[in-house]
């Protein structure tokens, strides 16, 4: 390591880098989740014209799968400065984006006011959303990682993936004390909107703590060794595009359940399993503590006996889960629901710990942040866009069996991504 390297690093203790690896990613998915859990509780009724509440369910979800879309063009703008200026301040920016789309979200008119103007104005802060995630992830990762010692890559890239439990459990927990402390009237008159609007609050937390940290010593040897690339981007795609197809499958199980086990699990229990809201949503958070417990175990294996190789056995319980889908779901059981939930999220979370740290050592530090942001993101297209909608549209013409079998196909995709993938040394 250089002097310049070492003593860029110096002022990055590990407790500093893990909270704020750890802080932006649990707001970037708080504000997330609540457009997660609003898609299928509030918009439907608030930003769509009135008429089938199916219609609008699947209309709202559309919105919901926007954000998907605008996360690799994230990845990309957010990619490209982030391996040319720096982590830091590429990570302010992200978090500024995605802080402001959401509280916009809290300030909107519903359709009842404006019309058509509501949904529209609603897709567009989603796609900032969007846009804010898909540079977020990637740079937290790298913070964490790129200051980690040899051996524990896992174990410091897995504190930025703490935050989707975490930002879910916050999110959720919201919703849940609102709909105890409000009426049905007052929560979709105004209350709704607290979380998206309170938000601000923990951007500027993460800001403060952001803005504290120096570059990490990974980029700052490849400012002193004249790395750094003119157009990541091009990069990535011109001489890496295998490695991005690969990554992008292996990512995309991942996604599907997670997707599977929140959104679709949450709209389909509250409507053909006949649950209230707060009953579904406390059943919900009972399983994100699993999601939230697995990911530490994944990253201690995962350093212990490769990435790959604990990611592979995640990826053959998310297929086996898959066959026993409806029959775990199909009850309206509270145990058997929690068991179901309790199942998918635990294996999310044997998958997602290591998945960081895997991504971003497929790609050299020159373009790291924008190959594994955009690896990333295009798996959230492939596997998350359109899985809450995929899966109602099976569940309602063939039955849950259905949505069980595709998150099978979709492991199986995966697998074979995982076995293909070509493991480079790590490069960190």
């Amino acid at each position: 390591m250089t002097q310049t390297s070492a003593s860029s690093g110096a002022g990055n203790s590990p407790r500093r880098v893990l909270f704020a690896s750890l802080i932006g990613t649990t707001i970037e998915y708080f504000d997330f989740y609540i457009y997660a859990t609003a898609a299928v509780l509030v918009f439907p009724q608030l930003f769509f014209p009135a008429g089938d509440q199916a219609s609008a369910t699947l209309q709202s979800l559309a919105t919901f799968a926007l954000a998907f879309f605008a996360r690799p063009l994230g990845s990309a703008l957010f990619g490209h400065f982030g391996d040319r200026v720096g982590r830091k301040a590429t990570l302010v920016a992200a978090l500024l984006t995605m802080g402001l789309s959401t509280v916009f979200i809290g300030l909107l008119p519903t359709y009842e006011s404006i019309g058509l103007w509501a949904p529209a104005l609603l897709a567009l802060c989603r796609l900032g959303q969007g846009l804010g995630l898909g540079g977020e992830w990637g740079g937290a990762v790298l913070l964490a990682t790129e200051n980690a010692p040899p051996g524990k890559r896992a174990w410091y890239g897995m504190f930025p993936q703490l935050g989707a439990p975490l930002g879910f459990i916050c999110s959720t927990g919201v919703f849940l004390l609102l709909t105890e402390l409000l009426s049905d009237a007052e929560f979709f008159a105004w209350g709704w909107r607290v979380p998206f609007v309170a938000s601000a609050l923990l951007v500027f937390v993460g800001l403060y703590v952001r803005l504290r940290l120096h570059e990490t010593p990974a980029f700052q040897r490849a400012i002193d060794n004249n790395e750094r690339v003119r157009l990541p981007m091009l990069t990535v795609v011109t001489k890496h595009p295998v490695t991005l197809v690969l990554g992008t499958f292996a990512a995309t199980a991942t996604f599907v359940i997670f997707y599977l086990m929140t959104v679709f699990s949450l709209s389909w229990g509250t409507s053909a399993l006949g649950y209230s809201r707060q009953e579904f949503l406390i059943l919900q958070m009972i399983g994100v503590l699993f999601f939230a417990l697995t990911i530490p175990v994944s990253a201690v294996i995962a350093d212990r006996r490769g990435r790959f190789a604990m990611l592979i056995a995640a990826t053959l319980g998310i297929m086996a889960f898959g066959l026993f889908f409806a029959p775990l779901f199909s009850a309206a059981s509270p145990l058997r629901v929690v068991i179901f939930l309790a199942l998918g999220l635990g294996l999310m979370g044997l998958t997602y710990g290591p998945l960081g740290t895997a991504l971003s050592e497929l790609f050299p530090t020159s373009v790291r942040y924008t190959g594994a942001s955009l690896t990333f993101n295009l798996a959230g297209i492939v596997g998350a866009s359109l899985a809450p909608y995929v899966a109602t549209w099976l569940a309602t013409h063939y039955g849950l069996a259905y949505v069980g079998y595709y998150l099978t196909a979709a492991g199986a995709l995966t697998l074979l991504a995982l076995l293909l993938i070509r493991r480079p040394q790590p490069q960190l």
